[in-house]
């Protein structure tokens, strides 16, 4: 076998040229080409801000609505419903004891009679205490 000569064999060159004191002025070169003001950078949370605040907003608005609409009507409803219906049907119907009776099924009127069992003293306690008797003797 013939011995290797590398330093007489000709050698192949790159097919790639460099030119001269490249890398020596490469970085003038490039900061010459970028931009001297550099955009400010706003962050997506910034930019949405408000839209996030907006729907936080509308978000405990809406699940409190509910818990303190419920929390004020219960205290109070039994109250309330007593005596808008008691003054309701004092005032402002056109409906007299008559049209109720006719109503009522006769089950029913006998049902009435038989649980409510008043005394005279409450009866008398009632009276005393109305001072629209001129309207209930009217009716």
């Amino acid at each position: 076998m013939k011995a290797f000569k590398l330093e007489n064999e000709p050698k192949i060159e790159s097919g790639f040229k460099i030119p001269e004191h490249y890398f020596e002025n490469f970085s003038e070169k490039l900061m010459h080409k970028l931009p001297e003001n550099e955009p400010k950078v706003i962050s997506l949370f910034q930019k949405n801000k408000k839209i996030f605040m907006m729907v936080a907003a509308v978000l405990i608005i809406a699940l409190l609505v509910p818990v303190l609409y419920t929390s004020t009507v219960n205290v109070n409803s039994k109250e309330i419903d007593t005596a808008t219906l008691e003054s309701y049907l004092s005032y402002q119907s056109n409906i007299n004891q008559y049209d109720l009776i006719n109503g009522l099924e006769t089950d029913e009127i006998n049902n009435i009679n038989t649980t409510i069992a008043l005394e005279d003293a409450t009866i008398e306690d009632i009276l005393v205490s109305n001072a629209n008797l001129e309207h209930l003797i009217m009716e």
